[in-house]
């Protein structure tokens, strides 16, 4: 039978992205836990939202879970918009007014290295653990491609021609800061299986 999780999200693209990576278990999406809440990130760090949201849905619906947060980290930016990435241009949460302001904000700049960062806070199978995923790249002067989310129309991944909005989905679970980070926490979970 396979292991039950809790993907504490309300982020459908995520969920699809983590359920493609994470096949050996049954994914528990919050709908599906019933659990409609929105989930505060109220902490200064990737680290600290990841925690908070698995906290929040251990102690509430005591099952194993993991949480993640992710942030486009741009060099020339002191590593911003960071921790704010879903909310760079307001509380709206809207990817397009966030890629937006991006572009407006490096406009004219010669250095648009970039990373993106994702932290995966699992808990519930013994010891709370972390992981992380980074991918360097660069933030492309104009949106590119129509998959994806966030800003994957503006982020090429270094190495690559393509921005992860040109990608497919299984091209770019390759490569990306998620999978990446997935990876590391799939290979925890079959440890203790």
């Amino acid at each position: 039978m396979m292991k039950k999780i809790c993907f504490a999200t309300n982020n459908k693209h995520k969920l699809e992205e983590v359920k493609h990576i994470l096949t050996d278990f049954e994914i528990i999406s919050l709908d599906e836990l019933g659990c409609f809440d929105e989930l505060e990130e109220t902490q200064p760090t990737l680290e600290g939202n990841s925690l908070q949201k698995a906290s929040f849905i251990f102690d509430h619906y005591k099952i194993p879970c993991f949480a993640d947060d992710t942030g486009l980290e741009v060099e020339t930016l002191q590593g911003a918009p960071g921790v704010y990435s879903a909310r760079y241009a307001g509380e709206q949460k809207k990817s397009e007014d966030n890629i937006n302001l991006l572009l407006k904000n490096l406009q004219g700049q010669v250095n648009r290295k970039a990373q993106f960062r994702t932290v995966i806070t699992v808990m519930g199978l013994g010891e709370t653990k972390t992981f992380e995923g980074v991918i360097k790249g660069i933030i492309t002067e104009t949106k590119k491609g129509t998959d994806g989310f966030g800003y994957d129309p503006i982020f090429q991944p270094e190495g690559y021609t393509k921005t992860f909005a040109e990608m497919t989905m299984a091209e770019k679970n390759k490569v990306s800061h998620r999978a990446l980070a997935v990876e590391k926490l799939v290979a925890f979970l079959k440890d203790i299986q």
